[in-house]
């Protein structure tokens, strides 16, 4: 009476094979991750090289974008919701130094991490957080592209960075559900 409810596997098409697992795939995931690596990494570096990001002036500028982001919740059709004005004005303004490092270094990190294919499924799952949080921010920009695209990236997280050091790094650490080589025990002859 065990099985009462047996285990069903559905199988995946082949294109969902192609696109998310097959390394031959893995050419037009580098040049999308090199293309969303770059955008993060040239919005990353524009602030680490502006003292109203980093340094004597730092959290000036996020003040001032989240000042914007509260003034979109007014209005019969806002474009920013108010439980997140709520997390603006309670968590995000209090804390607008320590945000403005964490923007900014999260933005050089992701970047690097898609050029480099390093840890691409978790760098590409930190920039939609970016991109989400600036969207409701009431930013619109690149970020639904951007967003759009990361989210393949993160669906594609074991061919995305094949050409790159995931290609290296995934076998060596393994996966949750899998030890990596470097944790696996060797058999002593």
């Amino acid at each position: 009476m065990n099985n009462i409810h047996p285990a069903v596997e559905i199988a995946e098409p082949k294109i969902s094979r192609f696109l998310f697992s097959d390394t031959r795939f893995a050419w037009v995931w580098l040049l999308l991750r090199i293309y969303v690596g770059y955008q993060w990494i040239s919005a990353g570096w524009e602030k680490a090289t502006n003292a109203a990001w980093i340094g004597s002036g730092a959290g000036a500028a996020v003040k001032g974008f989240l000042a914007g982001t509260l003034a979109n919740t007014a209005g019969p059709h806002p474009s920013v919701s108010g439980w997140y004005a709520y997390f603006v004005s309670h968590i995000a303004l209090p804390h607008a130094v320590l945000f403005s490092y964490l923007v900014t270094f999260g933005e050089l990190a992701v970047g690097i991490g898609l050029i480099v294919g390093a840890f691409t499924g978790i760098a590409a799952f930190f920039g939609i957080l970016m991109n989400f949080n600036y969207i409701l921010a009431g930013s619109i920009s690149t970020n639904p592209l951007l967003l759009l695209i990361q989210l393949f990236l993160v669906l594609a997280w074991r061919n995305a960075g094949w050409i790159g050091l995931d290609r290296f790094a995934l076998p060596a650490l393994g996966v949750p559900w899998q030890k990596g080589t470097l944790f696996q025990k060797q058999e002593r002859v």
